[in-house]
């Protein structure tokens, strides 16, 4: 299964590699300051939602926020977004991609949102220089009350590394088995 996985984002990458024009200055421009408006939304739902995060955050030696938009289709689920991670102390940002691909039970689209904090340099470093990488995922968004909506806290995805994961919509209920990666976007940095 994990081939499979590997080999659907191995195509998708291909695939958008192939497709992609070049952007001009002004575009890239463009797509840098919306990636900093919903890293500045996401992290007041997170703020939101757990207000502990805003002094972890200030204190980490940085973070990154990713949105990225899902679907479901019965059994095959992918991911794809885009992100930025900030380095509190070189004020520094690194434009970023992300891609997810698995099997499981659920129909549906999700906007998914997900915070990174980096307790350290090393983490923070490796994170952007050798991107992530990620075998296998449990999943799990509902609606909650009337807005929908759902936070998972994960502190031992990596050694260094706390990992919130957010749904603004709440609008699939799924159990998938995924694999994702992440990695610099070439083209804004």
């Amino acid at each position: 299964m994990l081939r499979i996985l590997k080999l659907l984002a191995i195509v998708y990458v291909s695939f958008m590699i192939i497709s992609c024009s070049s952007k001009t200055a002004t575009e890239k421009q463009q797509e840098r300051e919306a990636i900093l408006s919903d890293s500045h939304q996401t992290l007041e739902l997170l703020y939101k939602h757990a207000p502990e995060a805003k002094e972890t955050i200030k204190n980490a030696y940085g973070y990154a926020t990713f949105n990225d938009f899902g679907m479901n289709d019965t059994m095959i689920n992918t991911e794809n977004g885009k992100g930025v991670a900030h380095s509190n102390h070189t004020k520094k940002n690194t434009y970023m991609k992300m891609f997810a691909a698995g099997l499981g039970f659920g129909i549906g689209i999700k906007d998914f949102r997900a915070v990174f904090i980096f307790e350290n340099e090393k983490a923070f470093k490796d994170f952007v220089e050798k991107g992530w990488e990620t075998e296998a995922e449990g999943d799990i968004a509902a609606k909650y009350k009337k807005d929908g909506g759902s936070l998972n806290i994960d502190k031992n995805v990596k050694q260094d590394v706390i990992v919130y994961k957010l749904t603004k919509s709440g609008l699939i209920a799924s159990a998938t088995i995924q694999a994702a990666k992440f990695w610099k976007y070439s083209d804004l940095n």
